[in-house]
């Protein structure tokens, strides 16, 4: 597994907490397998890179040899996680519940070794519990120590409801953690009460405590608003290559640096020396290139992401696009979201033209791009979630989102 300290160096990389450093420490010296716990509802059916940054961190531990433990909460997603949220959260059927587990697993396993992945579902033993055993479980904690969860005390100061069974989800969650006797749990920052709670019921179990690191919520395209399918700032993991790298390239140069640490698998070192060389004057692009490739063959394979690569280059060489590109957010009315929006339209909101008819004669002229293309149809229709980029004659320029 190999030293301890380079061991942790790694395991922190890109960390926002580690509960308890010093625990864990101890855990890795005594040289057994540590059994890393990951929980997952699998509450829509498919993932995002924001999703990809716990699971990351899950094949580093993997990759140190240590037993990983895949948990699709079957049970849990019936209840439905509160965290971050400020209203009761609709509790989703069994059925809803395993068709996406299916999709998660196929999902997952582009990251993880799948040999070398236990996959548990929590109602194994959640079912197993009965009535008589939920409420021995929720004796175990006061609504007071509840309250203490900073969405719970937001909601209750603000005389919002809070269902009873939303109280159970922690619980549950935590119980899981028992019953796989887990060393560490991952999760993201927005877990941590209930990573917390897990760490207490092993104690009033006997067990020896997990420790905990939380992640960073990764942010979407144009931050700085967390990565989400609903917000349309989002890159799916099974979503076309071009589209992968053609949104991975649209993000700021920043930004950039962000999506590396969190989602590359490159060493610290070669991180360290693309930042060196930047600072020095080379073209943050071409790193940016070096990554949205990365990222592609991770889910489509080599071969698909050089030739991601060569489209892109083929609508975008000698320089055709600015170091620096204005971004826009173009907000759409839920009443027309599945329909999408007209070109004219997106093009005035962005403020590229001054009016739809403008838009249009640039249209018929030749003058409008999108993502290196020409635009010849007036009646293009753009689908609310995607990235685009624009540009009109030679020097207007606008990086798109319509969420």
């Amino acid at each position: 597994m190999g030293d301890i300290d380079d061991q942790l160096r790694l395991i922190k990389r890109g960390c926002h907490e580690l509960i308890v450093e010093d625990e864990l420490r101890d855990k890795l010296r005594s040289g057994r397998r540590l059994r890393i716990k990951l929980g997952m509802d699998p509450t829509a059916p498919d993932l995002h890179l924001g999703h990809t940054v716990v699971i990351n961190k899950l094949r580093q531990f993997q990759e140190l040899g240590h037993q990983i433990q895949f948990l699709i909460g079957d049970f849990t997603g019936m209840i439905g996680d509160p965290s971050g949220k400020n209203e009761t959260r609709p509790p989703l059927s069994r059925e809803q519940i395993l068709q996406n587990a299916k999709t998660y697993q196929d999902q997952v396993f582009k990251i993880l070794d799948a040999n070398r992945t236990q996959v548990l579902f929590n109602s194994k033993w959640s079912d197993e519990l009965g009535a008589a055993g939920l409420i021995r479980l929720a004796s175990t904690w006061t609504v007071a120590r509840m309250l203490e969860r900073d969405d719970f005390a937001k909601r209750y100061t603000a005389r919002q409801s809070i269902a009873v069974h939303e109280f159970l989800y922690p619980l549950m969650q935590g119980y899981d953690s028992v019953a796989m006797q887990s060393d560490v749990e991952l999760g993201g920052t927005d877990q941590k009460f209930n990573l917390l709670v897990g760490r207490e019921l092993q104690k009033h179990y006997r067990q020896p405590p997990q420790c905990i690191l939380t992640m960073p919520l990764l942010e979407g395209l144009h931050g700085p608003e967390k990565m989400s399918k609903s917000l349309g700032n989002y890159v799916g993991i099974s979503e076309p290559a071009e589209t992968i790298f053609g949104k991975l390239m649209s993000i700021s140069d920043e930004l950039m640096w962000r999506y590396i640490e969190l989602l590359s698998f490159e060493s610290m070192e070669s991180v360290a020396e693309w930042k060196r060389g930047v600072s020095d004057g080379g073209n943050p692009r071409d790193i940016k290139v070096r990554f949205a490739r990365e990222i592609v063959a991770r889910f489509h394979g080599a071969r698909a992401a050089e030739l991601a690569v060569a489209d892109f280059e083929a609508r975008f060489r000698h320089g055709e696009l600015p170091d620096q590109i204005p971004e826009v957010t173009v907000k759409v009315p839920s009443q027309v979201k599945f329909a999408g929006v007209a070109i004219a339209k997106v093009l005035k909101e962005s403020q590229l033209v001054s009016s739809a008819s403008e838009a249009l004669r640039m249209i018929e002229q030749g003058g409008v791009r999108m993502n290196g293309e020409k635009v010849t149809d007036k009646g293009l229709v753009v689908k609310v979630g995607d990235t685009i980029v624009l540009q009109v004659g030679k020097r207007k320029f606008a990086r798109v989102t319509l969420a």
